[in-house]
């Protein structure tokens, strides 16, 4: 198994998390998350989406929070806009990077957006012009490139073709989104091998969802395969998307247990587990809510020990 020497770790819970949230987060506590975040030196950190606030209302202050937040030198601050109207507004609100969106699920993007592949894949190109005309960053994900609550299985050769298509405008960076969280390592590896070997000048990230419980081993697939970069959510939270009955959270990966992994298997992230760790239980504490990670629950193997050495003639239940 390959592994690389480095990779980054992409911290998405202000907006990917909050966006799910079932509750109001104030903009004077999205600061502060995201502020925390800083402290901890993410390489990346998505701040907020720019989307209608009909469609997220828990990001309708996104401009505001942007102009708010205390912004660390080497930190790449970004923004999702899924349009050529949200790429505008990031832009003004003056983020470093600007993620675009796209879906690979034709039905998905039917029922729930009301578009065509090829109006969606549009949309992104014109978010990328817009990003590379004032000099930003920019990344581009494709949601659910693995599998699709509708439509199942996505087809390997339809990524392909997407990513074709949007290689060829200039795009050089993007990530693949396991949207729902179903998808299983022999699939990641396959497709993340597939893309690199066709395009090799293009960087390719994965955005890690845990819903079926394979997200460790889908990670590993992913970067034996290739991928540059991972993606997850402080405390695991959010993740959901709209789903058949309202399925509900499809569960983020949580960024401490992420980061632990990565420094057990010797990939260096350039973050320290405990302070991620420690950040997650503050941001769970300011937002009440529990941390949905192993890490957070005593899952580590300092915790383990120290269980043992105070308690040397008790076997763990």
């Amino acid at each position: 198994m390959y592994l690389p020497e480095q990779i980054d770790i992409v911290e998405v819970g202000p907006r990917d998390g909050l966006q799910s949230l079932r509750k109001w987060v104030s903009t004077e506590d999205k600061v502060r998350m995201v502020d925390r975040l800083s402290q901890v030196g993410f390489p990346v950190i998505e701040v907020t989406g720019f989307v209608h606030p009909r469609v997220i209302p828990n990001l309708r202050d996104a401009e505001a929070v942007c102009e708010r937040i205390a912004r660390r030198p080497g930190i790449v601050y970004r923004g999702l806009a899924p349009n050529a109207r949200g790429a505008e507004r990031a832009a003004a609100a003056r983020v470093d990077e600007i993620v675009g969106l796209t879906i690979a699920s034709a039905s998905y993007l039917k029922k729930n957006q009301n578009m065509s592949p090829a109006q969606a894949n549009a949309q992104a190109i014109e978010a990328f012009r817009i990003a590379d005309a004032r000099g930003l960053r920019y990344v581009l994900a494709i949601g659910m490139a693995f599998w699709c609550p509708y439509e199942g299985r996505i087809a390997q050769e339809r990524v392909q073709a997407m990513v074709d298509e949007f290689r060829n405008a200039g795009i050089r960076r993007l990530y693949l989104a396991g949207s729902v969280g179903m998808e299983d390592p022999r699939h990641v590896g396959e497709l993340f091998a597939r893309l690199r070997d066709r395009h090799p000048d293009v960087e390719l990230g994965f955005h890690v969802h845990n819903l079926g419980g394979m997200a460790t081993a889908n990670m590993l697939a992913a970067l034996d395969a290739g991928a540059c970069w991972l993606e997850g959510a402080i405390c695991g939270i959010g993740g959901g998307i709209a789903m058949p009955e309202s399925l509900g959270a499809v569960g983020n990966f949580p960024s401490e247990d992420m980061t632990r992994m990565m420094s057990l298997m010797g990939v260096q992230t350039g973050l320290d587990p405990d302070t991620v760790l420690a950040a997650a239980r503050d941001i769970g504490r300011l937002l009440d809510i529990t941390p949905r990670s192993h890490s957070a629950q005593g899952g580590t193997r300092e915790a383990v020990m120290r269980w043992g050495r105070e308690h040397p003639h008790e076997h763990p239940s």
